[in-house]
């Protein structure tokens, strides 16, 4: 059995959230309770023990008293534990970059040596397996969680002179966080101490519950989901950390990354809760209107096997083998990242069927399926942050904003093999024959003014790709060459090229006027 994991009371709090975390937990329960393979007793020599020479485990399992006979375990963990104390406080007093992150790294590896210590216990195919000491771990570990709840919310009440009653709002592994219901930052950050100092004193040594943070404001959404600003000190918050929230999977596209961090922005660091959702119907109806950058809207996936092999479809396998159909050579093979974005189809396609290659798309005006983008990468991540913040979070999904275009799917059969593409006056859109090339015969008055409006929007366009040929030409280390980069993971790559495409476009258009 694992790490106790309290349930959480969701909610977006405005008072600040004190956590307070246990100093490297298993180590220190290793430590505290001579946990090793030496001191382990065999169920059957228990009776010859006296009770004063073994601890029992809340698992049942029955160990050695340090007093009686050390573990070797709790000693090598002491040294690794004392090594990585001394680092931390070196590298608290270097000033010299280079030599802090070599501190840095020391402090870590050797964090990592103590925690692999317990792991190499639990682990049933290494060489050391000890399931007795790994379980007695964890349950101490359930134990000393729920402990420290019970202890908090007892003692900080009401009734001992406290200004309200303390709940914790979350529990994992091996912190807690609690809601003192005091407004006052500085207030919480005394009342963390307190609680860390009056609690280590109820375990074993060296186990101690240290005060960490604050995070003020705290939105928490489920296990494992949270996010909030880090206050070390109250004069000015340290950053914003987030939790199991989208803001770093990179099978994400990148509007949802952007969406879900300012989001955040605005929630936490603004405390604008009406801007936020403001920003997000924004978002929506841009994306419903087709007003969203195609470069936000790549997803990457990665192909572990042959295309062929997956028992079950999906958009990035299916796309390899569609891209291997038409060209072998530049198809991608296992072990590359597929990008690729979904684009309208016939109704009730799949979406495994929707995938397409963004330049491909790109090249052919392929429409990109809106609807399937907000259901199916937009909708969860702003369910689960706003759902705390509002009573109706479905309100985000209608109403006027939500209004979209219609894109007809592309089709070359029925009736489409008849139409043909016809010129339009660029004043006011209505048919021209051949001959009128630019414009109807009740727009030729304005020729100069129309002609200057598409001049105008061709050199925007210049300066738009120049701005970025520019940037890729930094990225690859030279001002006085060709942009080479064909990095499908990179968002300008496919802004340069939809750019590119739009100034050829605009560029004919141009050259429609005849003088």
């Amino acid at each position: 059995e694992g790490a106790t994991v309290l349930d959480p009371i969701a909610g977006f709090y405005e008072d600040p959230i004190a956590t307070l975390d246990f100093a490297s937990l298993y180590p220190s329960i290793m430590m505290a309770h001579n946990l090793c393979y030496t001191s382990l007793v065999p169920r059957a020599m228990v009776p010859t023990l006296s009770k004063e020479d073994y601890i029992t485990a809340p698992t049942g399992d029955v160990f050695v008293k340090k007093s009686k006979c050390a573990g070797i375990l709790p000693e090598i963990l002491s040294e690794l534990l004392g090594a990585r104390k001394r680092a931390k406080k070196d590298l608290k007093a270097a000033t010299d970059p280079m030599l802090k992150a070599v501190l840095d790294g020391r402090q870590l590896a050797l964090k990592v040596s103590a925690n692999s210590v317990y792991g190499f216990t639990g682990a049933t195919v290494g060489k050391l397996p000890c399931l007795e000491i790994s379980g007695s771990v964890t349950a101490f570990g359930r134990q000393m969680i729920d402990h420290t709840k019970s202890l908090v919310e007892q003692h900080y009440t009401v009734a001992n002179g406290y200004e309200a009653n303390a709940t914790v709002v979350y529990g994992d592994t091996d912190s807690v966080m609690v809601n003192f219901k005091t407004k006052d930052l500085k207030r919480a950050m005394e009342l963390g101490e307190e609680a860390s100092e009056l609690i280590t004193k109820t375990f074993e040594r060296p186990i101690q519950l240290e005060f960490e943070k604050v995070y003020f404001p705290f939105l928490l959404i489920s296990k494992k989901r949270y996010a909030g600003l880090i206050w070390t000190n109250h004069e000015k918050y340290d950053k914003m950390d987030t939790k199991g929230i989208e803001t770093v999977r990179r099978d994400n596209c990148l509007l949802v990354k952007n969406v879900v961090t300012t989001s955040l922005n605005k929630l936490l660091i603004e405390r604008d809760v009406a801007g936020a959702l403001e920003y997000i119907k924004a978002i929506i109806s841009d994306l419903l209107l087709n007003k969203i950058d195609l470069s936000l809207l790549v997803v990457t996936k990665g192909l572990t096997q042959d295309a062929e092999a997956y028992a079950n479809k999906s958009a990035h396998s299916e796309l390899a083998m569609k891209m291997r159909k038409r060209d072998p050579v530049t198809a991608p093979n296992v072990g590359d990242r597929i990008p690729y974005v979904i684009i309208k189809a016939a109704k009730g396609a799949k979406g495994f069927e929707k995938s397409e290659d963004p330049i491909y798309a790109l090249e052919h005006n392929l429409p990109i399926d809106a609807q399937h983008y907000l259901e199916h990468y937009l909708r969860k991540p702003l369910e689960r942050i706003f759902e705390p913040v509002m009573k109706d979070v479905n309100q985000l999904f209608c109403g006027e904003h939500t209004r979209a275009i219609s894109n007809p799917t592309p089709s070359a059969g029925g009736i489409m093999r008849f139409a043909k593409v016809t010129l339009k006056c660029f004043g006011c859109k209505a048919p021209i024959t051949d001959s009128e090339k630019t414009l109807c015969k009740h727009c030729r008055g304005k020729e100069a003014e129309l002609y200057l409006q598409t001049l105008e929007a061709a050199n925007d366009l210049e300066q738009q790709f120049a701005a970025l040929w520019t940037q890729c030409q930094r990225c690859q280390g030279s001002l006085s060459q060709d942009v080479l980069c064909t990095s499908r993971d990179c968002p300008i790559f496919y802004r340069r090229k939809k750019v590119q495409k739009d100034l050829d476009e605009a560029d004919a258009k141009v050259r429609r006027f005849d003088w």
